[in-house]
């Protein structure tokens, strides 16, 4: 669920590469379509909407199930699950978390600078 999570929260061509691409061609920023025919689109997700939904509802719709059956009762030690949840994470994080450090960008308040907005009158 957390990797169509992702899917859907990311636009399917990556503005940030697309600008990439324009400084080296000289260009500053996002160009709008030249042509008649050629459609202006800013965000189009990796993954419709409806295929979000469509999956999580059978990923949820399938675990339920398998809750009833004793068969998939599988005990588990608990640092392996741990364990296993934090390099999924890692693994499906990754390509944000490159991309959040290519651009400097700190989602905690640590280390970033505060600027009072006081006027004065």
């Amino acid at each position: 669920m957390l990797n169509l999570f992702l899917a859907f929260l990311t636009p399917k061509f990556d503005p940030s590469i697309e600008l990439d691409t324009q400084d080296s061609e000289m260009e500053e920023g996002p160009t709008l379509p030249l042509k008649n025919d050629e459609e202006f689109k800013p965000f189009i997700r990796r993954l419709p909407e409806f295929k979000f939904w469509y999956s999580v509802t059978k990923a949820a719709l399938i675990s339920l199930f398998c809750t009833l059956f004793r068969l998939f009762d599988i005990p588990v030690f608990w640092p392996i699950l741990l364990m296993y949840f934090v390099i999924l994470f890692g693994l499906t994080m990754r390509r944000q978390i490159n991309h959040m450090v290519k651009y400097k960008y700190i989602p905690f308040d640590l280390g970033k600078k505060s600027y009072n907005n006081r006027r004065r009158v």
